[in-house]
């Protein structure tokens, strides 16, 4: 495993950290890599019930290492990532660059991005990769391609637009601007705001990971896949979602410690459990 990316898992919460320091956690090709398998590693891991993302040192991510940019030989094989595409794997949607940010929505645990310092460019995408953003009050996230002749590539279309609106998202990309936290939480980049995001990531990643990890990942995949489907398919999978959970163990053991007034205890989900076929 790289030293690039640490993680600590503890009660089902995987702390993960973006952890190239001396470089505000700049994305080279070992950095996306060590990304791509740390989220791919916590994806088959089914006693991760939530996981916080969050960088060492002075920020989340400062996007793409200068050095990488510097080596862009601008046959369009390079990107935010700082490597090249290469193949697209069979049956995938995301070459290895895209990866780095699509992984985390595809995890089946919730993921909570804590931003401090900077997330610019590829680092804001990666942020925007995650279900929830708690921000700090000073720092700063910005689509910052358009100031080097770029245009956003990992996968930043389909997550900003569904949060800001397309307008907010054209005018973020267009002019690659900085937005501070307070402002980042108004127009939808982030959720809220903490003077210290990473300890409130981790204390809301406990109370998920508190909860019924079945009832929990079904309600991650209805809401990330309703964006792709019509109401009566959004209807359909609700019903199937909750007819699997109804008198399940875990939504039994639910019940009964409510009414003991006692803490539930889980089982975790079966690692090849992806819910309703659909």
């Amino acid at each position: 495993m790289s030293d690039r990316v640490t993680v600590n898992i503890a009660d089902g919460v995987a702390d993960v950290r973006l952890n190239r320091p001396d470089k505000m956690n700049a994305l080279d090709g070992a950095m996306v890599d060590a990304i791509v398998h740390t989220g791919e590693s916590l994806a088959a891991d089914p006693t991760v019930r939530a996981v916080v993302l969050s960088g060492e040192g002075r920020a989340f991510c400062a996007g793409l290492d200068f050095g990488a940019f510097r080596s862009m030989t601008g046959n369009g094989q390079s990107g935010s990532s700082g490597g090249t595409i290469g193949a697209m794997p069979d049956g995938a949607i995301t070459h290895h660059g895209q990866r780095a940010a699509w992984v985390w929505q595809t995890m089946p645990a919730p993921v909570i991005a804590a931003i401090h310092g900077v997330a610019l460019g590829g680092g804001i995408q990666i942020a925007l990769g995650a279900d929830i953003r708690i921000i700090a009050p000073d720092a700063r996230m910005s689509v910052l391609e358009s100031r080097w002749g770029l245009s956003p590539d990992m996968t930043l279309t389909q997550t900003v637009t569904r949060l800001t609106g397309l307008d907010v998202a054209k005018e973020l990309a267009f002019t690659g601007r900085m937005v501070e936290g307070a402002e980042a939480v108004q127009i939808g980049l982030a959720t809220r705001l903490a003077d210290d995001p990473h300890h409130a990531a981790l204390e809301l990643a406990a109370e998920i990971a508190a909860r019924s990890p079945h009832a929990i990942r079904a309600t991650k995949r209805l809401m990330n896949e309703a964006h792709h489907r019509s109401p009566a398919e959004s209807f359909a999978a609700e019903r199937a979602e909750i007819a699997r959970l109804i008198g399940s163990p875990n939504q039994v053991e639910a019940v009964t410690a409510y009414f003991e007034q006692r803490d539930p205890v889980y089982t975790d989900p079966d690692p090849d459990d992806h819910g309703p076929a659909a």
